[in-house]
């Protein structure tokens, strides 16, 4: 199977490169390098480009045969998003109608997208399943919204096919150690824990310390990267068997409170860790965690590192190798 990764070299695209490779795929890495890197393309052929660019796109496409493209190509802070909006639906819009497009000229009509659980806003029933009231409350999330619609209506007429899997926090690290997060700047809880852990930051603050949880402290989905990657490769095989777009949820079923992630990254570190203690931000729910039993049924799903002392410990080993390039 020849299958194109769109931002192959970031974090989730980079595990995901890895996967296809050991399933025996033909895999072409299309990356502009803004927040990727080369040495984590561990497989397959590197092309360096950029969604905006349509001729780089013709080019690729005229020269390839691909059976499915994945998209992890999209801007992902919600921060940012807010601040500077026109980025967002720059890149994750129009940047992905481009490929889209570009996709119907060629004929290639399976395409796996890496969505979120920020389509749905604020949550009004938790775990989120797929029929929750999508009421995105920022850019990002509108834009990932945007893109689930588009697919909609480009399945409806042009017949391409599409996979949208929805989730919150993808962490961990390659078992293995080759490949784990190298974000700059860093804004994912896990890694920044560890960082303090390690001594490359001086204390970790705790947004909220009073919500209506156990511990008092925010409940979020984390994911192991590998099992997300194994879900997007289960959306292929999806595809391939029953030509059929479909919507799915990816979370652990209970989530985790920052306070256990804490608690969990000094135990495996052996580290003190110091905290402080930040007022709530507007817009953070007590908790978000995602109903994946859709995902469990229909693409037999089933998640292999689900005990947070293995996605901290993979994790952290990966923080000890040191990459901050």
């Amino acid at each position: 199977m020849k299958i194109l990764v769109v931002g192959g070299a970031g974090y989730i695209g980079s595990h995901m490169v890895k996967l296809l490779a050991q399933q025996g795929c033909k895999v072409t890495v299309f990356d502009n390098l803004s927040f990727g890197h080369v040495d984590a393309v561990l497989h397959g052929a590197l092309v360096v480009g950029d969604l905006a660019d349509t001729q780089a796109l013709d080019a690729l496409f005229s020269t390839h045969d691909f059976d499915v493209v994945m998209h992890f190509a999209s801007s992902i802070l919600v921060g940012e998003s807010v601040q500077n909006p026109a980025k967002y639906y720059r890149n994750n819009v129009a940047n992905t109608q481009n490929l889209l497009d570009t996709m119907v000229k060629y004929d290639v009509k399976k395409f796996i997208f890496s969505s979120t659980a920020a389509i749905f806003g604020e949550p009004q029933y938790t775990p989120i399943d797929e029929v929750h009231p999508k009421l995105p409350i920022n850019p990002y999330g509108r834009s990932k919204w945007m893109v689930e619609q588009i697919l909609e209506d480009y399945d409806r007429a042009y017949a391409l096919k599409s996979i949208c899997l929805r989730y919150f926090n993808a962490c961990g690290a390659d078992p293995d150690g080759k490949l784990g997060e190298r974000h700059d700047p860093e804004t994912h809880l896990i890694p920044l824990v560890l960082q303090a852990a390690a001594g490359k930051r001086d204390n970790i603050t705790v947004f909220g310390q009073d919500y209506g949880t156990p511990d008092g402290t925010c409940i979020r989905d984390y994911i192991h990267i590998v099992d997300l990657c194994q879900a997007h490769w289960l959306g292929i095989q999806h595809l391939s068997n029953y030509n059929q777009s479909k919507r799915y949820n990816l979370g652990n079923g209970d989530g985790f409170s920052v306070q256990q992630v804490i608690d969990v990254c000094k135990l495996v570190t052996g580290k003190d860790i110091s905290v402080l203690c930040g007022e709530r931000r507007e817009g953070d729910p007590a908790i978000l965690v995602a109903d994946a039993s859709l995902a469990v049924s229909e693409l037999a799903w089933k998640p292999r590192y689900v005990k947070l002392e293995e996605i901290v410990s993979h994790a952290w080993q990966w923080e000890l190798k040191g990459k901050d390039d």
